[in-house]
């Protein structure tokens, strides 16, 4: 793999998706303290991943409608904070964007994963081994396969991979789930989801990870506070006062009780076989439907991280790496805010960031009265979690 920086012949040139996606990755690097060497290396990877369409010219509409972002830029980056710690940077891509149908979408993804598997010299036999589940015959749904780099020191990341459980129908997507995590091994896991409206995503942690994940994220449409700190099934997980103040910061009080633009997600992570229970537990709430501005986003961006005794000037660097635009300008830039409690682990804030490489979704314009004054007042943060032994 050559280490060379976007610019370098035959590189992608500024005007194309992989080197608007790559210049991103390189800024978004430094803020997570990553050495120039490794940075280069991962910004290798990402045109690797993205394949042909890092050439196209952003002149040209995108490469394929992808679901991964508002605007269908099949990248997008993230932070997960925690307290004492340098921010974590992942990437998300979609590697078979571009392709002429879901079928053919998944292929790519498929052997792009293995070819990461191949060069860092892990197994992909979970991912294999569902292969028949989520690449069908002939593929439903609104993506194929995504996969994510956790960015880290020594130019290996950690790898994950995201499937569509409504690959075969939306019907069938609870029994998708059902039957993927009965061939992994967890048999008992489903009965411990809670309800959901639908099943967005079945996640698998590929590689060196000291305990992968499979991780299922599931929808809820029109859900409150209340409602949301009862979906924990971790059992020592965030309780219902937490995540009520968690969404008091990130939604903004004029949206109470119920958040019905796009909806919030929860993330299931089991780690373990013997109980049946998850390990883990997030919840996102897209913060872009329910702030007039990134400016606003990013103010509350800052609160949240502030609430868990994290410094928020990652978060707020991190806007200026990806953008030359105001906040004020858009909404979307900040796509998503989400608080994840892993067992064994303090509780973690993550910021999703849009490249936003084809549009800036204007900002939304709210009533006077919804106009909250301020963000919400910030408790102290929460004593922590004490790690396992």
């Amino acid at each position: 793999m050559t280490t060379r920086g976007p610019g370098a012949p035959g590189e992608p040139a500024a005007g194309t998706l992989g080197g608007h996606a790559a210049r991103q990755l390189l800024r978004l690097s430094d803020i997570a303290g990553l050495a120039a060497a490794d940075s280069e290396v991962y910004a290798r990877t990402l045109l690797d991943v993205l394949g042909p369409i890092a050439q196209r010219p952003l002149e040209l509409p995108p490469p394929s409608r992808s679901f991964l972002s508002d605007d269908h830029t099949p990248v997008e980056f993230s932070l997960s904070c925690e307290p004492g710690a340098p921010p974590t940077l992942r990437v998300l891509l979609e590697p078979g964007a571009g392709a002429g149908d879901l079928t053919d979408n998944g292929r790519t993804g498929l052997r792009a994963i293995r070819e990461m598997g191949r060069r860092w010299g892990f197994g992909t036999d979970p991912l294999d081994d569902l292969e028949d589940l989520f690449f069908p015959p002939s593929p439903q749904g609104p993506l194929a396969l995504w996969c994510a780099l956790e960015l880290r020191a020594g130019g290996v990341p950690r790898v994950k991979a995201y499937l569509n459980p409504a690959a075969s129908g939306e019907k069938r997507a609870a029994k998708t789930v059902r039957r993927a995590l009965k061939r992994l091994g967890h048999r008992e896991a489903f009965k411990a989801l809670p309800d959901g409206d639908r099943h967005l995503f079945f996640a698998l942690d590929l590689g060196d990870w000291a305990e992968p994940r499979v991780k299922v994220y599931l929808a809820h449409d029109d859900l409150s506070a209340a409602e949301a700190g009862a979906l924990s099934r971790t059992g020592d997980g965030p309780g219902t006062a937490e995540i009520e103040e968690f969404f008091r910061i990130v939604a903004g009080e004029e949206h109470k009780p119920q958040l019905d633009r796009r909806p919030v997600q929860t993330c299931h992570a089991f780690t373990e076989t013997r109980t049946g229970l998850p390990s883990g537990f997030t919840v996102y709430i897209p913060v872009r439907d329910y702030a007039r501005h990134d400016g606003v986003a990013l103010d509350r961006a800052a609160a949240l991280h502030a609430r868990y005794g994290i410094d928020p000037v990652s978060v707020r660097r991190a806007s200026a790496a990806v953008t030359s635009r105001q906040p004020e300008d858009g909404v979307g830039l900040v796509a998503y805010l989400g608080l994840a409690h892993q067992r064994g682990r303090p509780p973690r804030v993550m910021t999703y960031i849009s490249s936003e490489a084809y549009e800036v979704r204007p900002p939304t314009v709210l009533s006077p009265v919804a106009v909250p004054a301020a963000v919400p007042p910030v408790a102290a943060p929460p004593a922590p979690v004490a790690a396992e032994a």
